[in-house]
C-alpha cells in the first residue's frame, strides 16, 4: 500500500492545472503536492495518477513517490478563498499526495534542457501505452531536480477510461498524441525502450499496482459492478495493450516525420 499521512497544513495553492492542485504539509513534517478528490476531474483522476505513475516508476522512470493524504474537516475552513474552502470540504478524507521536490524547474527545451536517448525513449513509449496527453512542450510535467528528470502529474493519462463501454476496444489502437511529446526528438529507440518496459511489466505487476488504488476510487460501471472486476477490466485492458505494438509504431512513425 501506498503511505498515508495527515494534512496539517494548507500551505500554497498551485493555480497551473485546472484541478487545483496545492502544496500541503502533512504530520510526517514532508510537503506534498496534492490533488483533491473533490476537484472536477474526479477520482478516475486520481486512479490515472496513480496507475501511469506506478507503471512509470516500474519501467525505470523518475516518479516522486505517491502517498495517500488525508484531508481533516477543519482544515482551510477558515482560508480566506471560497473556492478553495469548498474544495476542501468536498475532498475530506482520502486524496492523493506526490512527494515536493525542493529546488527543482520545469523542464524547458528553449533553456537548453534535453533527455538521454535511454529516458527520452522510454518516456515515449511509457506515455503511448498509458495514453497520457500531458507531455509537450507546452505543459511537460517534466522536473529537473538532482541532476536527473522526474515525471509528474499523469492525471491526464487513460482518459479512453471516461468511456468506459469502448475502452477495451481502444486498447489496441495507436496513440497519435504522441507527435506531440517533449521528449521525442531524444527518442530514437522506443523499440529498444519497449522490450526493456516488457520485460518488467505483466498481470502480477498490473494487478499490484491497481490493487492500491482504494475501492472507494473504483466507480461501478457496466459490466464491472465491483472494485474487484473493476480492477481486473484495468488489468486486461494493460495486458491487451502490452501485447499490441500499434502505439510503438505510431511513436516511431511520429519522430521520423
Amino acid at each position: 500500500m501506498l503511505r498515508e499521512v495527515l494534512a496539517t497544513r494548507y500551505a500554497l495553492p498551485l493555480r497551473e492545472g485546472g484541478s487545483l492542485p496545492a502544496l500541503v504539509e502533512a504530520d510526517d513534517d514532508g510537503m506534498y503536492v496534492v490533488k483533491f478528490r473533490g476537484a472536477g476531474q474526479g477520482v478516475k483522476a486520481l486512479l490515472a495518477e496513480i496507475v501511469a505513475g506506478e507503471i512509470a516508476r516500474t519501467v525505470g522512470l523518475n516518479v516522486p513517490e505517491l502517498v495517500f493524504v488525508e484531508i481533516d474537516p477543519a482544515l482551510g475552513r477558515n482560508y480566506p478563498d471560497e473556492e478553495i474552502r469548498d474544495l476542501l470540504k468536498a475532498s475530506v478524507g482520502r486524496n492523493l499526495g506526490m512527494d515536493y521536490l525542493p529546488g527543482s524547474t520545469m523542464f524547458e527545451v528553449a533553456a537548453g534542457d534535453c533527455a538521454t536517448e535511454h529516458v527520452a525513449s522510454l518516456a515515449v513509449w511509457l506515455d503511448a501505452f498509458v495514453m497520457n496527453v500531458d507531455r509537450t512542450p507546452r505543459n511537460p510535467n517534466l522536473l529537473c531536480w538532482g541532476k536527473a528528470l522526474w515525471f509528474i502529474d499523469h492525471g491526464a493519462a487513460l482518459y479512453v477510461q471516461h468511456d468506459w463501454a469502448s475502452m477495451m476496444d481502444k486498447a489496441v489502437s495507436p496513440f497519435v498524441a504522441i507527435k506531440d511529446h517533449v521528449l521525442l526528438p531524444w527518442a530514437t529507440d522506443v523499440r529498444g525502450a519497449g522490450k526493456l518496459a516488457r520485460a518488467k511489466l505483466n498481470r502480477a505487476e498490473f494487478e499490484r499496482i491497481l490493487a492500491l488504488v482504494p475501492d472507494v476510487w473504483l466507480e461501478v460501471e457496466e459490466g464491472a459492478e465491483t472494485p474487484d472486476a473493476k480492477r481486473a477490466a484495468y488489468v486486461e485492458f494493460f495486458l491487451k495493450r502490452l501485447a499490441s505494438h500499434a502505439f510503438e509504431e505510431e511513436a516511431e512513425h511520429a519522430r521520423l516525420v
